[in-house]
């Protein structure tokens, strides 16, 4: 026998208080790729009973985990629906609020407090035209025995369609998609679709020259490349939700990563291009520094193989 029976019993012995140990230690929500209401119910920093309710929102990214807070009448009528006329209708409740428990890790305050500084930043600039507002805050977060800083944000929630700077942005696509981002109730006239675009095209103008300004004076860019970081709202507004993630842009040939090893800053600087070409319809402007460094075709190309990589293996090359 390679054990005696007293070093087979010490052995069970030693797993059954390892299997104790991980059972009665709670798994941290950061590490969790998704969690549910009874997780969010469960933190010491939310009040129990709440006046308000948590619904996981479809959307849950890489740096947060992020939840509807909703009016419980407004679930009630969801549920039981309300009539209207000779119908029966289902609304689906709007969110007050979007609750964002980010998932990074901060060793001290002031490494929390520069997080926080980033997120000001593409503010500064964007706020409030084309930035989903928010209200930063950090919390004790008990972990069994420890004590953890956690960030966490309340957002502004915008109601429209996902604007996905590589997909159809002619006239048409931008008209449905403001049409289903704010459907036209029956007996009511629909808005004049040219004058709608005619907003859209004022929107993505301003946004791009804010953004182009946040390049130029700050250094920085926000994620632009995320699929569903960019809102398109019923009535032609474009609003940035997910801003948590800004890049530095430098005029040399590394690519710069971030955290989870993506391009972060080279897509996003494509995406700004598309904006450019496809809804404002005009070439893109000769001698720009940053549209010839980011968009040179080899780099494009060494980028592009990038991302295949981070879809294939994503987190890998953190």
């Amino acid at each position: 026998m390679p054990f005696s029976k007293k070093e087979s019993l010490s052995g069970r012995k030693s797993r059954r208080q390892r299997n104790r140990w991980r059972i009665l230690t709670p798994k941290d929500i950061r590490d969790k790729p998704y969690i549910e209401v009874a997780d969010v119910v469960a933190l010491n920093f939310i009040r129990h009973p709440s006046r308000y309710l948590f619904r996981r929102h479809y959307r849950t990214g890489l740096r947060s985990h992020l939840f509807e807070v909703l009016d419980p009448g407004d679930v009630e009528i969801e549920a039981r629906g309300i009539r209207i006329g000779d119908y029966l209708s289902f609304p689906r409740a709007r969110p007050l609020k979007m609750l964002r428990l980010f998932r990074a890790r901060f060793g001290n305050l002031e490494e929390a407090l520069e997080e926080i500084a980033r997120v000001k930043l593409i503010m500064r600039y964007l706020a409030p035209a084309h930035i989903a507002r928010s209200n930063e805050f950090l919390v004790t977060y008990r972990l069994g025995k420890s004590r953890e800083i956690l960030l966490c944000g309340l957002q502004e929630y915008v109601n429209g369609e996902i604007l996905n700077p590589w997909g159809p942005l002619d006239d048409r696509a931008l008209a449905d998609m403001m049409q289903r981002a704010s459907p036209t109730p029956a007996g009511r006239k629909k808005a004049d679709p040219p004058k709608r675009i005619e907003n859209v095209r004022s929107q993505v103008e301003s946004f791009v020259s804010r953004v182009k300004k946040m390049i130029g004076q700050a250094g920085h860019i926000p994620d632009l490349a995320g699929i569903g970081n960019l809102i398109l709202t019923g009535d032609g507004r474009l609003k940035l939700v997910d801003i948590n993630n800004v890049s530095p842009v430098t005029l040399d040939k590394s690519v710069y990563t971030d955290d989870h090893g993506y391009p972060v800053c080279d897509k996003s600087i494509e995406a700004l291009a598309l904006l450019e070409k496809k809804i404002l319809g005009r070439p893109l402007p000769e001698k720009d520094r940053i549209y010839e460094t980011f968009l040179e075709p080899l780099r494009m190309e060494a980028v592009a193989q990038m991302v295949r990589n981070f879809k294939l293996f994503p987190g890998k090359y953190a």
